[in-house]
């Protein structure tokens, strides 16, 4: 573990906003449900959330530099905290004829989130040393994932004891205490971009993406990685175990968690092996992408449901260990006071190609069958591996 007041104040800052978004995301999932009886309008949260984030991920880069980094983080979380507050009260009196006005607010959550993402892994390598970066995002990694892993299933089962609106409060008082860690964080520098013209501050990542050869591949792994990942959504994979499988939908709620127990174990292998992966970042990015790329494959042809576990679990644990050393490099490859904005970019794709990518990958599985999204997505993952093969000699720490 890295002994390092700052970064254990943004670690434990963040991981309690993560814990409040998906107990939050739950709460209002349930209360439109329950206000529409739409599974439709349920449905339309994650696409809000996505679609905002993206918005924000193209205007962050407006603030950089005119706002503290710290200050922007923190103040995003506190915004997030006041528009919480505000959803708990609107909930009281909202009914099925003017429940839009929620998606409103969840919209203003999501656009405050789509700035605090970049931000926070902008932020690591500025609070713990170049030789510390890959057990920090192996630290972090783990913790964001095993929150996301237990949390899904709690948020269930609280909704058992208590309303929507009572997590609600419960989530207002998660985000109040994320947002006093948060302000314990130190200031660090940053460069100004008062000088620069609106245009200018938006596409800096973008240039700094297509100017940097190794930021380019990332980029294009990205796209195509984030294509292949959207078959991992709910829908798309409680229709492979139901239409490829033939077993009950528990065993999307087995399949679903050995992924994630995958990507844990992932994370605590880059924890434990910092040093070793340290030297063979460009191997072990590669190895982790064609390894994703076969178990992929394996699974769009298996029938037994068994084995889909396993191949499940090795899907998170090679793609892991594909995903934080390739964010050492990308952390590595430009000064830090550029990596705000490349973040910002390189968020902006993810979610922008995952909602497209999601409602595609969706229409193919009516029309070509269950079984050829998930070999498609295996495919993908493939050309992703030939694209690090190709360039293994970028993927080195620059600093």
């Amino acid at each position: 573990m890295i002994l390092n007041k700052n970064f254990s104040f943004l670690l434990w800052g963040q991981s309690i906003a993560n814990i409040g978004d998906v107990l939050y995301m739950v709460s209002v999932i349930s209360s439109i449900y329950m206000l529409t009886g739409s599974a439709a309008a349920s449905a339309f949260v994650p696409f809000t959330i996505t679609t905002t984030m993206f918005i924000s991920s193209l205007l962050t880069p407006l603030m950089v530099g005119k706002v503290n980094l710290k200050w922007l983080l923190t103040g995003s979380q506190i915004g997030k905290t006041i528009l919480l507050f505000i959803l708990g009260f609107l909930l009281m009196v909202t009914t099925a004829s003017n429940y839009y006005v929620i998606f409103l607010l969840i919209g203003l959550i999501a656009f405050l989130d789509g700035c605090a993402n970049p931000i926070r892994q902008t932020l690591i390598p500025h609070y713990v040393k170049p030789d510390q970066l890959m057990q920090a995002n192996g630290t972090a990694e783990t913790v964001t994932q095993a929150i996301q892993a237990a949390m899904w299933f709690a948020g269930s089962l609280f909704l058992i004891v208590v309303s929507a609106q009572q997590l609600v409060w419960f989530v207002g008082a998660l985000f109040i205490i994320s947002s006093f860690l948060l302000c314990q964080l130190e200031s660090v520098k940053h460069t100004t971009t008062a000088s620069k013209g609106k245009f200018e501050q938006i596409k800096a990542g973008w240039v700094t993406l297509s100017s940097t050869p190794v930021l380019k591949r990332i980029a294009w792994i990205d796209f195509l990685e984030t294509i292949a990942g959207t078959v991992w959504i709910a829908a798309i994979l409680y229709a492979f175990v139901s239409d490829a499988l033939h077993v009950d939908e528990k065993w999307w709620g087995f399949i679903n968690g050995a992924f994630f127990l995958g990507l844990i174990a992932g994370s605590v292998y880059c924890m434990k092996y910092a040093a070793v992966m340290e030297r063979r970042l460009g191997s072990l990015i590669f190895t982790g992408s064609l390894l994703s790329a076969i178990v992929t494959l394996l699974f769009s042809l298996n029938s037994f449901p068994i084995v889909s576990l396993l191949l499940s679990l090795c899907v998170g644990l090679f793609g892991q260990i594909k995903n934080i050393p390739q964010q050492s490099v990308i952390q590595t490859s430009v000064p830090k006071e550029q990596l705000s904005t490349v973040y910002t970019s390189l968020g902006a794709i993810g979610t922008g190609i995952f909602g497209v990518g999601s409602l595609v990958m969706g229409l193919m599985a009516d029309l070509l069958g269950i079984r050829v999204v998930f070999a498609i997505s295996g495919i993908l993952l493939a050309a992703v591996s030939i694209v690090v093969f190709r360039s293994k000699h970028l993927f080195v720490k620059s600093k």
